[in-house]
């Protein structure tokens, strides 16, 4: 039996060898200085913030040079994949205006001439490339069982050596032939593993975008490439699909460093060139005095639905991942205010190689300067949706009163400093509730009694003073001239002087104002407020306010 041959009966009914499927994945016809990136995640789980982040990065970088970015899904880890997983990552980075120029745009369908995009659906294209190392004697038929493999690792623990199948372990490296198509007409199970050249005594230098240069121990694990169900590793599917999809650079996570090796050698050993790596630190959490990588399981901020049900804009969440993905972004941000942060080139040597601590504080300030800049209408429009699908009572009063929301909204908005008090769309709520006779009746808010609140005062303003036509200077005006009639004085620093003399000041007065009309101590300009509301409803709310 040739090799040919030996290469057919362990992989059989392969349609297309190695070289043909060369022929048909075109070399890319871009400009040398476009980068050809990949996202390529597995469907096992919810879209989390590491995700969000490696796939925006690799959006940006093949944006801004006139490259391509593509969507490769890694499902070949049948056990762990989820049902509608494929859905949950297009639509969740669709939802962050991450869209990509080549994959899967659905479980059934995608774009773009390099595909299939499913790994799952590419098991004859790896199978080609096995059999082209089977060939080369460069891969081999393994048997060992589950039991064995274990027995091994124990055996390595135990006497504190390399974990994996290398050197004496690899029991079936140097397996015959005829030994090996023994065993398989014998019905026992194999799998595939490469046979490293590598020595690990000798030292290999990757050159990596972010972190410089770097030095391993040359690979010489036999790792498994097909798996017993036909279907490759991630680490030889990674060579396979990199190199016919042309990607120029691989963008991903620091978890992958120590696969590194590995990667270069199945790539030296095609002779193929290797792609430019990338290796993104983690997200990290400060827990006390120490500082831990974000968990799945025990941060719930990581994962990106998380944002969405907070209501936190996707705006918002992607001028923080800028903030971490470049450390000079802020200092181009505070230089050009005015400036789209999509103007913003991201470039290899500011990305991170130490970590960058998440800080849900700092995304809560860049996401109140975001809504504070917004139209009101836009505000409306985007609170509109949040609350469709997560309060639909407040949705029903946004919707019935549209034009007066949006009002509401205007407050101390179109100002050079613009209020900044909303933080998510969900906030909304909490901030102008008071605005919505619905729901203040139903206010449960408690604010404390003050010995100057007047029932007096607020039925003599209400009465007497207040004019619905009055400019913002008149009705001031007229406060301060009724302030000597209860007590007060109109001069605030005359208070702090001699506060004995005094109920208080017209601030003090102003404060029984908006504490009845509001059940609030702080809130967004006082004049505006009771302008909206209108002189009947407040004279309902004097009657209702308890003193």
């Amino acid at each position: 039996m040739t090799k040919k041959e030996y290469a057919d009966f362990l992989l059989p009914n392969v349609t297309h060898t190695k070289e043909e499927y060369e022929q048909m994945y075109q070399k890319r016809n871009l400009d040398k200085s476009a980068i050809v990136t990949r996202f390529a995640p597995s469907p096992t789980g919810f879209v989390h913030l590491g995700s969000l982040f490696t796939s925006f990065v690799s959006r940006r970088f093949a944006t801004q040079t006139n490259g391509v970015c593509l969507l490769r899904i890694e499902d070949t880890d049948t056990k762990r994949t989820v049902e509608n997983g494929i859905e949950e990552i297009i639509e969740s980075l669709k939802n962050y205006g991450i869209v990509f120029d080549e994959g899967a745009i659905s479980e059934t369908e995608e774009v773009g001439a390099y595909g299939p995009y499913i790994q799952s659906k590419r098991k004859d294209i790896y199978s080609a490339f096995a059999k082209y190392l089977i060939e080369n004697d460069l891969a081999y038929p393994c048997f060992m069982t589950e039991s064995e493999l274990e027995e091994i690792r124990k055996k390595q623990e135990d006497i504190k050596a390399r974990i994996g199948i290398y050197g004496v372990y690899a029991k079936f490296r140097n397996i015959s032939i005829e030994e090996a198509k023994e065993r398989i007409d014998k019905g026992e199970k194999y799998i595939i593993r490469f046979k490293s050249p590598g020595n690990f005594e000798n030292k290999v230098t990757v050159n990596d975008a972010i972190r410089g240069s770097l030095e391993f121990p040359e690979n010489d694990l036999d790792i498994v490439i097909i798996k017993s169900d036909g279907l490759p590793t991630y680490h030889f599917a990674h060579l396979v699909d990199d190199h016919l999809m042309g990607v120029t650079h691989v963008i991903r996570a620091d978890e992958w460093l120590s696969s590194l090796p590995i990667h270069i050698q199945l790539f030296d050993t095609f002779g193929y060139d290797r792609p430019i790596y990338a290796h993104l630190s983690p997200l990290t959490k400060k827990e006390g005095n120490t500082i831990r990588k974000l968990s799945k399981r025990k941060d719930p901020e990581l994962a990106v639905s998380y944002y969405h049900e907070e209501g936190i804009p996707n705006e918002a969440v992607k001028i923080y991942i800028m903030t971490i993905a470049n450390s000079n972004f802020e200092e181009w941000q505070i230089a050009k205010p005015n400036k789209d942060y999509n103007d913003f080139v991201l470039s290899f040597d500011k990305v991170s190689t130490s970590g960058s601590l998440f800080d849900l504080e700092k995304l809560t300030s860049i996401s109140k300067e975001y809504l504070s800049k917004i139209s009101a209408e836009a505000l409306y429009n985007d609170t509109l949706k949040y609350t469709e699908e997560f309060d639909r009572d407040f949705y029903d009063l946004l919707t019935k009163y549209k034009d007066y929301t949006i009002k509401v909204l205007n407050i101390e908005r179109e100002i050079e400093r613009p209020r900044k008090d909303i933080e998510s769309y969900k906030a909304v709520k909490r901030e102008i509730s008071y605005m919505y006779d619905e729901l203040f009746d139903k206010d449960t808010t408690t604010y404390e009694h003050k010995d100057f609140y007047s029932k007096e005062l607020l039925n003599y303003y209400i009465d007497n003073v207040y004019d619905e036509n009055d400019d913002k200077q008149t009705w001031f005006s007229k406060i301060k001239e009724m302030c000597s009639k209860f007590g007060f004085t109109e001069d605030t620093k005359e208070y702090k002087k001699n506060p004995e003399n005094y109920k208080g000041s017209v601030a003090h007065v102003c404060e029984i104002i908006r504490v009845c009309v509001t059940h609030r101590v702080m809130t967004p300009d006082l004049y505006e407020i009771l302008k909206l509301l209108g002189k009947d409803r407040i004279k309902e709310r004097i009657e209702k306010f308890d003193i």
